[in-house]
């Protein structure tokens, strides 16, 4: 008795005899042959067993191969739809063969020539969409270099129509974010009139017997400078109702001439009691009225700097070889907010509060979503300024960002003093230890490099003050966990609602302010809660929640 195991190949056959005593082996080659191959095994030097399972395993990966063979050759040069392309999935080299692009040279050399600006302007032939396109090519015999001009057309039109809408868009939203929407200066007007007509909107903030408290350190100080009423209304109403001892807090609301008797109106009409509220104008400081401010002349120089090379928003969309990204950011760089003193103040928060130690410096653009006492306890380890990093986290486009992105290293002075991958950190939510502060040169560090930057024509940055800020607390900074700032809701929203509701502090930078109607919708909620719309204020001007 014999065991019989036959394989059965596409190409050929072949019997394989195995004697019941495993000592003989014999191969019947198929075709006709009557010769035969006897293997005579040795019973003590290798294993039977041994032996068959290798012969097995050999005759399976041949069968293996032939049929690879056979596939593949059958599927030809340019199919690849059975196992017979696993060898070339495998790599060009498996087996000793090679697989080249079956794509005509024709067509690179076509794509990869350079087409004018100019030389579609005019042209009607040229195919509109994908549909036009496949529509003309079935109309007659189209050879590969007929085939690649009128691809290259279509997508280079295409690209300059894309090009064209991206700068539009960027414009538009340059134009809705730098202008003062007419609810806000309603807002501001009715509260001013208020506080001409009405004695309970001049009450002194804070009264007399909560003075004190202004200057003591026992208390959690935060500092709030803004010129807009409806954000600062909504920092304050978000800080005080999350807060764990609304009592123990003290917010430094500071503005300008201009906002400050709204400002007082308002605060003093919708009282966040027991926290406390102060209400300052920049006049108001005694430091600001005492000889030459250096923010202040770095202001006025910037804005005639910025007059005198700029050119304005339609020399920088007029570009036609730069990116619309690199024209993004150029049009940022001339929103009023960065030539605001507002923007500017908290270098000089020493200064400002000299009889404080600690202060959480907070941006009008934010939501304060949890108690923020515990920042107190935070060990800044000497440092004097903290703040989340902005290089590392899930969100590869909101936290990905470093010097370099922020500074110019093809400018010498720049790329002699510091290093394009360290990882850059954010304003908006800061601790700031003024103690610490007060034994560095920071704030002449921060004066300095924005005169180099005035005498270089505006070319080692182009955005307000993170950047000098970034090369003034160089060496100063303590990092604090990701969670008591999130950033980029004012510039995307890929970020997820409940990954927003979730954060500490939330932080609108960017364009889409939440006051504004290019908010994004999905994220603006979370900003709006803290509104009032039943308020008579709110309700006379129209600001409504969407």
């Amino acid at each position: 008795m014999c065991v019989c195991l036959s394989w059965f190949f596409v190409l050929d056959k072949m019997q394989l005899y195995i004697s019941p005593s495993l000592r003989h082996i014999t191969v019947f080659p198929a075709k006709g042959f009557k010769e035969f191959m006897k293997v005579k095994v040795g019973s003590r030097r290798v294993s039977y067993r041994m032996l068959f399972y290798s012969l097995l395993f050999f005759t399976f990966l041949l069968r293996f191969v032939f049929v690879l063979t056979a596939v593949d050759t059958i599927d030809g040069e340019t199919k690849c739809s059975t196992i017979g392309c696993l060898g070339k999935r495998l790599g060009p080299g498996i087996m000793g063969r090679r697989f080249e692009s079956n794509v005509p040279e024709v067509i690179y050399q076509v794509l990869e020539e350079p087409i004018g600006n100019d030389e579609l302007k005019g042209r009607s032939d040229v195919p509109q969409s994908l549909e036009d396109f496949m529509a003309e090519i079935r109309k007659g015999k189209t050879d590969a270099k007929t085939f690649a001009l009128k691809l290259r057309e279509m997508v280079t039109l295409l690209e300059q129509r894309t090009r064209t809408a991206k700068i539009q868009e960027y414009l538009y939203r340059h134009v809705a974010s730098s202008s003062i929407p007419k609810q806000l200066h309603c807002l501001a007007l009715k509260l001013a009139n208020e506080h001409s007509t009405n004695a309970a909107a001049r009450l002194q903030l804070p009264s007399a017997e909560l003075v004190p408290a202004l200057v003591d350190n026992s208390y959690f100080h935060f500092v709030l400078a803004s010129d807009n009423v409806l954000a600062a209304s909504v920092v304050a109403k978000s800080l005080v109702r999350n807060s764990l001892r609304p009592q123990k807090v003290v917010l430094h609301i500071i503005t300008d001439r201009k906002t400050y008797y709204p400002m007082q109106a308002w605060f003093s009409l919708h009282p966040l009691t027991p926290a406390i509220i102060e209400v300052k104008a920049l006049h108001h400081f005694d430091w600001f009225t005492k000889g030459k401010v250096p923010v202040l002349e770095a202001m006025e120089k910037d804005q005639r700097v910025r007059s005198q090379f700029r050119g304005g928003s339609s020399a920088i969309v007029a570009n036609n070889t730069e990116k619309p990204v690199v024209i993004a950011a150029k049009l940022q760089a001339l929103s009023p907010k960065y030539n605001s003193v507002m923007n500017h103040i908290r270098i000089h928060l020493p200064e400002l509060f000299p009889s404080l130690n600690k202060v959480v410096f907070l941006d009008d653009d934010i939501v304060i979503q949890t108690d923020l006492s515990p920042l107190w306890d935070i060990d800044m380890n000497g440092k004097v300024n903290g703040a989340v990093e902005t290089c590392t986290g899930e969100d590869k486009f909101v936290m990905s960002k470093r010097l370099k992105s922020y500074l110019n290293f093809s400018h010498p002075l720049i790329s002699k003093n510091f290093n394009p991958n360290e990882c850059a950190w954010a304003y908006g939510m800061n601790i700031f230890d003024l103690e610490a502060w007060r034994k560095t040169n920071i704030s002449l560090t921060y004066h300095y490099w924005v005169e180099q930057n005035l005498k270089s024509d505006l070319s080692l940055w182009q955005l307000g003050t993170l950047p000098p800020g970034l090369i003034a607390f160089h060496g100063h900074v303590q990092v604090i966990d990701p969670f008591w700032h999130m950033l980029g809701l004012g510039y995307q929203d890929n970020t997820s609602f409940s990954d927003a509701e979730s954060a500490g502090v939330i932080h609108f930078n960017g364009r889409a302010k939440p006051w504004l109607e290019i908010a994004f919708p999905t994220l603006r909620p979370l900003w709006a809660k803290y509104i009032n719309f039943s308020d008579k204020f709110i309700k006379s001007c129209h600001i409504r929640a969407s």
